[in-house]
């Protein structure tokens, strides 16, 4: 599957210092997957005390990440 991570996505992981590894590691095996609105998808991983979230939008085999951030763990339950 093609990958495509936006400005705005680039943008994020600089501001929460999130490293290319850890977007794959939660793209490949998240531990939820969950729906959002249109053909967007939220990516959710927890990662030392955090969990990451990634907002990804699925067509025709491209997964294009639209936003991602770390959260406190205790916001979501994984």
């Amino acid at each position: 599957m093609k990958l495509v991570i936006i400005n705005h996505a680039l943008e994020r992981m600089t501001r929460y210092l999130i490293r290319e590894d850890l977007l794959l590691s939660c793209l490949e095996n998240p531990d939820k997957i969950s729906d959002s609105y249109g053909d967007r998808k939220i990516f959710q991983k927890k990662i030392n005390g955090y969990v990451l979230r990634v907002i990804v939008e699925e067509k025709e085999g491209i997964k294009t990440v639209i936003t991602l951030y770390k959260a406190k763990s205790e916001r979501y339950e994984i």
